[in-house]
């Protein structure tokens, strides 16, 4: 497996959508300043009720463009399968290593989806053997920074809140891109939680209220397991 080049964030989502859903806003924020940001499915979706596997690709391409990532990838893993195969970790490992990312950031394990939390699990080991020279994955040791953890569907209380007011409207445009999970404009589309308007809305009122709480129009949260170092105890930058 070639090399690639050294990214500044690496996202993974379960499924085509997942990522836009917890971490839209704030790729949208890295790639306007210019970092390089790389995107990776887990699977096609295609245990998903509405829309076709080839479709779901499209989409997913069409969100990556309206949020700037400078590519995005999918490992094709089985739908409802994650982490079963025990080439998974290996090829997480290997893929982490080739795109040597300064962040990798996944979603938070608590969650309603059983492939949501696999993929917490499976890609925070994956983290941490990319750094360990002698496992036997492809590619030389990586060690990013660290993980930084993303809400789907459930949230708790967040380490970091990142403001991304500015690029709340490009988060809405990848979240539109997906209009076969979103929308039931389809014929024939099955109505599902995430078809629903009330689904937008938690994604929506969990944003706004992270960023009501900090002081701003629109947040999103992530979860890290260490602390978060500060230059001292001022609010601003000294």
């Amino acid at each position: 497996m070639p090399q690639g080049q050294p990214i500044d964030l690496l996202v993974f989502g379960p499924h085509p959508d997942d990522l836009e859903i917890g971490l839209g806003g704030t790729i949208a924020l890295h790639t306007a300043r210019g970092m390089q940001v790389g995107l990776c499915d887990l699977t096609g979706g295609e245990m998903g009720s509405n829309g076709t596997p080839d479709q779901r690709l499209a989409e997913a391409e069409a969100a990556r463009q309206a949020l700037g990532a400078v590519w995005r990838e999918n490992l094709h893993w089985p739908d409802r399968r994650i982490g079963k195969d025990p080439h998974h970790l290996d090829d997480a490992v290997a893929f982490i290593r080739r795109h040597r990312p300064r962040v990798v950031a996944v979603p938070y394990r608590r969650d309603r989806h059983p492939d949501h939390v696999a993929a917490s699990d499976l890609l925070t080991e994956a983290v941490f053997n990319a750094g360990l020279r002698r496992d036997a994955a492809e590619g030389e040791a990586w060690k990013p920074d660290w993980i930084c953890y993303y809400f789907i569907n459930q949230a708790a209380a967040p380490s970091i809140v990142t403001d991304v007011s500015d690029y709340y409207d490009r988060k809405r445009a990848a979240l539109d891109c997906h209009a076969s999970q979103f929308t039931q404009r389809d014929a024939g589309a099955t109505a599902t939680r995430l078809n629903s308007p009330l689904f937008r809305q938690l994604i929506e009122s969990r944003d706004a209220q992270f960023g009501a709480l900090a002081g701003v129009r629109w947040a999103e949260g992530v979860v890290v397991r260490e602390p978060v170092i500060r230059s001292s105890l001022m609010k601003s930058p000294v």
